[in-house]
């Protein structure tokens, strides 16, 4: 049972190379921990986090990383690893962090486990907090370096190390939960989904030295012109195949905070690559070209380019245009050719020009095909400005679109009738279910434990509720309470809400 990766050396060799890693940092560097903790003490050991750190290790080197790795690590030997991690990265470094151990929330705070960590009951869970790593803590250090990119992947297994027969374990979440708070510029993967065990193998004959996540996550990570997050969507959907086939559930899920796409291994087909600067050895940064959804940046990078929000209706599509400069007039066009159409007018005064306000959106068919939408304007000074491309991708603005409104109105997820009985209708829910991959609900109970049958998401019409679908569970009339936690598309995890009767 494993959580996240980075690998140790040993005893007096693995500190000189530490006192040697730890020279000033140079600006636009790559840096890697990884931690692998097998030998606990206190708690079960575990087979393949070493072997984890090891691989993850040789893979980072190839895309051109400096990597620490670090093994069987003690409460001392962690600290003083992160703060040699410390002193390698700085401004403008891509940093990444990788932990295979076991790891443990409490309160809603994720804590990774050194070896020596004491056996804990009831009761002692400031021992746990005392003797361990808080996972946040490794990003605020990197935070506090001024990195460009944090990186961080936990591969943990999802259950209570602490739990022992006979005693009462120590509270716990059985497992990490959910980064969802994640400052700019981090993105984090686990190896598995809340309240699911992460698999070290797929059966007894499999003889492959690492855990089902990391040997799928290395490889992915070499894939040429990939970025993080298809790399993390690619590895969820083969982790997810995988466990299937030994009727196990393990999804790994990821939290995105990055403003621009991040290529480790060469940029997308068609982008162009930024010079590396040369580290030690020549090596390549990491490409950081533009997010591509919903804005592809125009070719001269203008600073006054029109952003776009897209939002689905009944209808169709109304899309609504952002642009920072006053502007007279704003036309459009779909692709490459054509003539452009003018948005036309709304009565109202722009107090910045004293003239009719152009209307700022357009309409598009419920079929709407992915496309480029060519955007110009004219400014103040009667010039035309443009044309600026923007990307609409109707999948993911649809998904976009309906995770912003369930974020908005998650008072209203679930709601309580009385009619023949006690009935909890989740029919927003529903409206939604597009952007969500699944629902769970727990009766009674602070920790969601039943999943709930959604219909499939029907993007010609994703707000209609099927007419054979049923909207709502039959309670118990003593049934005080629901708690509810969403899993969305991208496999972040919301908030578990509770609501009343």
């Amino acid at each position: 049972m494993k959580w996240l990766s980075v690998r140790a050396a040993l005893a007096s060799g693995f500190a000189a190379s530490l006192l040697l890693f730890a020279a000033p940092a140079h600006a636009e560097k790559r840096v890697a921990l990884v931690i692998g903790n097998n030998d606990y003490r206190n708690v079960p050991k575990l087979q393949k986090a070493v072997n984890d750190a090891r691989t993850m290790g040789d893979t980072l080197k190839q895309l051109g990383f400096s990597v620490m790795v670090a093994e069987n690590q003690t409460r001392q030997a962690f600290s003083e690893t992160l703060l040699a991690f410390d002193k390698a990265v700085g401004p403008g470094d891509t940093a990444f962090f990788f932990y295979a151990g076991h790891g443990f929330e409490i309160a809603g705070q994720n804590f990774l486990l050194p070896t020596d960590v004491p056996a804990a009951t009831e009761g002692q869970e400031e021992l746990v907090r005392d003797a361990s790593i808080l996972a946040d803590r490794v990003i605020e250090r990197l935070q506090n370096k001024k990195v460009r990119t944090s990186i961080l992947v936990f591969d943990a297994c999802r259950n209570n190390p602490f739990e022992r027969s006979g005693t009462r374990a120590v509270a716990g979440g059985g497992g990490l939960a959910p980064m969802t708070q994640l400052p700019e510029g981090v993105f984090s993967v686990f190896s598995a989904g809340p309240r699911q065990t992460a698999l070290d193998r797929l059966s007894n004959s499999d003889t492959n030295p690492n855990s089902v996540f990391t040997r799928t996550f290395a490889k992915e990570l070499t894939q040429p012109g990939v970025n993080l997050v298809q790399v993390a969507q690619r590895t969820r959907r083969l982790v997810s195949e995988m466990a299937e086939t030994v009727s196990h559930k393990q999804i790994p899920v990821y939290f995105d905070q990055m403003v621009d796409d991040v290529f480790l291994n060469g940029t997308a087909a068609g982008a162009q690559a930024q010079p590396a600067k040369p580290v030690e050895a020549p090596q390549k940064v990491a490409a950081l070209p533009p997010v591509a959804v919903p804005r592809i940046a125009p070719p001269n990078d203008s600073v006054n380019a029109p952003i776009a929000m897209f939002s689905r209706h009944n209808g169709g599509w109304t899309v609504v245009f952002s642009i920072a400069d006053p502007a007279l007039g704003i036309s459009w066009r779909i692709g490459e050719t054509g003539d452009f159409r003018e948005t036309g007018f709304i009565d109202t005064l722009d107090s910045r020009t004293r003239k009719r306000m152009p209307n700022p959106s357009i309409e598009l068919p419920a079929d709407a095909p992915a496309s480029t939408i060519q955007v110009r304007y004219v400014d103040t000074s009667g010039d035309m400005q443009g044309p600026f491309p923007i990307k609409f991708d109707p999948e993911a603005a649809l998904i976009r679109d309906q995770r912003k409104i369930l974020d908005m109105t998650a008072t209203s997820w679930l709601s309580f009738r009385e009619f023949n009985g006690l009935l909890v209708y989740y029919t927003h829910l529903m409206s939604y279910r597009c952007a969500i991959r699944e629902v769970r609900v727990g009766i009674d109970s602070a920790v969601p434990d039943k999943v709930l049958k959604m219909p499939p998401c029907d993007p010609r019409d994703p707000s209609v509720i099927p007419h054979d679908a049923q909207p709502y569970l039959k309670l118990a009339p003593s049934t005080q309470f629901v708690s509810v936690e969403l899993t969305y598309r991208d496999g972040s995890v919301s908030e578990i809400k509770s609501f009343r009767r």
